[in-house]
């Protein structure tokens, strides 16, 4: 009867011993506190995330990330990706790194794919245009009205949606994988303006005399003003990791040692967010 019953006893035991296993299988920030080491992305694009002329990693996302970083562990060490926006989300999903810090913009549709951390900045729409803006486009309605006229859009990005929802066609709408690839079509006359951020606007218009930044401007979406909320980025199972970014991150921003550390990048008070990830990922 006891040999009876030993199979049943090991499947039991086995059973017990994988479900411990599970129960205790190390989480991404747990690895990170061990290893010392995370794996961040940026995606090039100033002045959220990018490599200056020496090759240094820098930018707003950047800068906030060590602060952060820093402060959960002071061991911890940074290896920095570089990848195409539209890579972010894949390449936080597939774990080619564990953080995504570009400035991605919450919005309910991305909640459904990463976890966000609560936001560091708001910030508006613009255009690059060439210099003096021959076609006077100052939104999206002003390309849509225009038979003629054709913005160049970045993939991965949201402006794809804002000149969806304002009825540009999508020859009108073309998709590039980076924003120097937007500039060389901009600069070759086959578009006529680049959606983006206020801000990365004025970088690129900074960095070519031939070219100019429009106004900031904030889409409508549904009728309703939208505005852009920057975050890090992490997988949805993540939530240690995110809870721990947060926990350092709610307090530092907007403080004066936040602003003092993103000035330089052309973030200041006005841009304070005023939402948490969890309101603007319930849209």
């Amino acid at each position: 009867m006891p040999q009876a019953r030993r199979p049943a006893l090991l499947v039991v035991a086995t059973v017990l011993v994988l479900g411990v296993g599970a129960a205790h299988a190390q989480t991404t920030l747990e690895r990170i506190r061990d290893e010392n080491r995370v794996r961040i992305a940026i995606a090039d694009e100033a002045p959220y995330g990018f490599r200056n002329a020496e090759g240094e990693v820098t930018g707003e996302a950047p800068s906030i990330a060590r602060e952060v970083l820093t402060r959960i562990d002071p061991e911890i060490e940074i290896e920095w990706v570089s990848t195409a926006f539209g890579d972010l989300i894949p390449g936080l999903q597939e774990g080619r790194f564990d953080i995504a810090a570009a400035g991605m913009f919450i919005t309910p549709e991305r909640c459904a794919e990463v976890a966000f951390s609560d936001p560091t900045y708001v910030v508006g729409e613009a255009f690059t245009v060439a210099a003096g803006n021959p076609k006077g486009l100052t939104d999206y309605e002003t390309i849509s009205a225009d038979p003629d006229a054709r913005v160049g859009l970045i993939v991965g990005t949201v402006e794809p949606n804002y000149a969806l929802v304002t009825g540009i066609p999508a020859d009108r709408a073309p998709l590039y994988r980076t924003f120097d690839q937007a500039i060389e079509a901009l600069k070759a006359g086959e578009i006529d303006a680049i959606g983006m951020t206020a801000l990365t606007a004025q970088v690129i218009a900074d960095e070519h005399p031939d070219l100019a930044a429009t106004g900031q401007f904030f889409p409508s979406v549904d009728g309703e003003v939208t505005k852009g909320y920057g975050a890090f980025a992490f997988r949805r199972e993540d939530t240690a990791l995110r809870d721990a970014f947060n926990e350092v991150l709610d307090v530092f921003i907007s403080s004066d040692a936040h602003w003092a550390l993103v000035e330089r990048f052309g973030f200041g008070p006005e841009m304070a967010p005023d939402a948490s990830a969890e309101q603007l990922c319930a849209g």
